[in-house]
């Protein structure tokens, strides 16, 4: 649960960061405090409103950022005319670090989870000079078992819902002990179909599907994915299958294989015992690659969060707030 009020930007803006793209950014809370960056999940999400509320607004400098294509950024992905070709996870890499220079911040602290924890360790890696630390809820690093998890195996649990799942991509339920169809290229192809109304149903069942997974979260969000905008679920949909399709563009294993090079970055990884949607195995095998990382593991949690799961977040950038 978020420990602090949300905040109220000081200062906005959109920043052009090339290939025709504007993305937007906020900086919250005290102007003066320690940097922080708040990554959002998805990807596609966008900030939420009040995101960043387990960072003491009255020691951090809170920057949001909206990814490309989505919440305030332009052009919006909900506009099927909008290409996704310069949307990758290397552009938003680039983007987050043209942000940095933007506001003038040396170094920062990167938050974040979900979509966002595999956005933070890829900058991280990349730029492991500009951070401070690192403080991640629900660990993925997109690894193509994660993905084949998320969008095949776990339908184990509920396979009535993936059989309909599948039967909206035009997919015939499977045999038993056949394998899963890899259903994310396929609604990939759909959400860019020239007929909206293709585009419109594809949407509606990816969410539908998400909130499926979510569905028995110990402290479960009614229907979280279903329940947006309608522009904001096309958008998220659009980049969500788009990122997906393409393993986020990264060398298999690559984030975990590589997690030497975030030694001396302290960082605090949170996992609920019940994430169906990103299985604790994640942050476990990120835990123990990377020196010097602290793995919480709680038992009253899920992918969406749980009291005790916020309080060791709280905990953890309360006491890098000084440091």
């Amino acid at each position: 649960m978020p420990a602090y009020p949300p905040t109220v930007p000081h200062d906005h803006g959109l920043l052009d960061v090339g290939d025709g793209q504007l993305v937007y950014w906020e900086s919250c809370s005290n102007p003066d405090g320690k940097p922080a960056l708040h990554v959002h999940g998805g990807p596609g999400s966008g900030s939420a409103p009040g995101a960043g509320r387990s960072l003491d607004p009255a020691r951090y400098r809170i920057i949001n950022v909206d990814q490309r294509g989505c919440g305030r950024s332009r052009p919006h992905a909900s506009d099927p005319t909008t290409s996704l070709e310069a949307n990758t996870t290397w552009h938003l890499v680039a983007d987050m670090e043209r942000v940095r220079t933007h506001l003038g911040i040396e170094r920062w602290l990167l938050h974040g989870g979900s979509w966002g924890s595999t956005l933070i360790l890829a900058y991280a890696q990349t730029h492991p000079d500009r951070v401070t630390q690192i403080v991640i809820p629900a660990v993925t690093t997109t690894r193509r078992r994660e993905t084949a998890w998320l969008y095949g195996g776990v339908g184990r649990f509920f396979p009535e819902e993936w059989d309909r799942f599948a039967a909206s991509a035009g997919v015939a339920p499977r045999e038993p002990d056949s394998p899963r169809v890899d259903l994310v290229a396929v609604y990939d192809r759909l959400v860019n179909d020239p007929d909206e109304t293709v585009r419109l149903v594809a949407t509606e069942a990816w969410c539908r599907w998400e909130d499926t997974v979510l569905s028995l979260e110990p402290t479960p969000k009614k229907n979280p994915f279903r329940e947006r905008p309608s522009d904001d679920r096309i958008a998220l949909v659009r980049i969500c299958a788009h990122f997906f399709a393409h393993y986020g563009w990264l060398a298999e294993g690559a984030l975990i294989r590589d997690a030497g090079k975030l030694a001396g970055i302290p960082g605090v990884l949170v996992h609920g015992r019940h994430d169906l949607g990103s299985p604790v195995d994640t942050a476990h095998d990120l835990a123990a690659a990377w020196p010097g990382c602290v793995l919480h593991v709680v038992d009253d949690g899920g992918h969406t969060g749980s009291e005790q799961l916020g309080r060791h977040l709280v905990e953890a950038l309360d006491r890098f707030a000084d440091h």
